[in-house]
């Protein structure tokens, strides 16, 4: 199943928001509808073989990929990647630990 087919099953999970940013999987016309209905802007860039091309923010899709970024961080921790910790407690304790390690610590 495609993402977008998958986040139209939680559209009415998803928190109040003004933009929606995602990547091109999510560039459906289904999602965009809904999207647009709900008074979501979306920030999603067009697949290469769409014949419209819907214009997005460039900008803005960059804070997406420094999110991304974040996350590939702390999945090079090995607790974090393969989640060792069965209580959640503990798990967001690795993470918090992990986190002040690479963005305090580390270069």
């Amino acid at each position: 199943m495609s993402d977008y087919k998958g986040a139209m099953l939680l559209l009415d999970l998803f928190p109040k928001a003004n933009v929606l940013i995602a990547d091109k999987g999510y560039d459906g016309d289904p999602l965009r509808e809904a999207l647009t209905k709900r008074g979501i802007a979306t920030c999603i860039p067009p697949m290469r073989h769409r014949k419209i091309q819907y214009a997005y923010d460039k900008t803005l899709y960059r804070q997406r990929h420094r999110i991304e970024n974040l996350f590939a961080r702390l999945k090079d921790w090995r607790r974090i990647h393969t989640r060792y910790d069965r209580c959640a407690d503990i798990f967001f304790a690795a993470v918090i630990i992990a986190a002040i390690v690479i963005f305090w610590i580390a270069p």
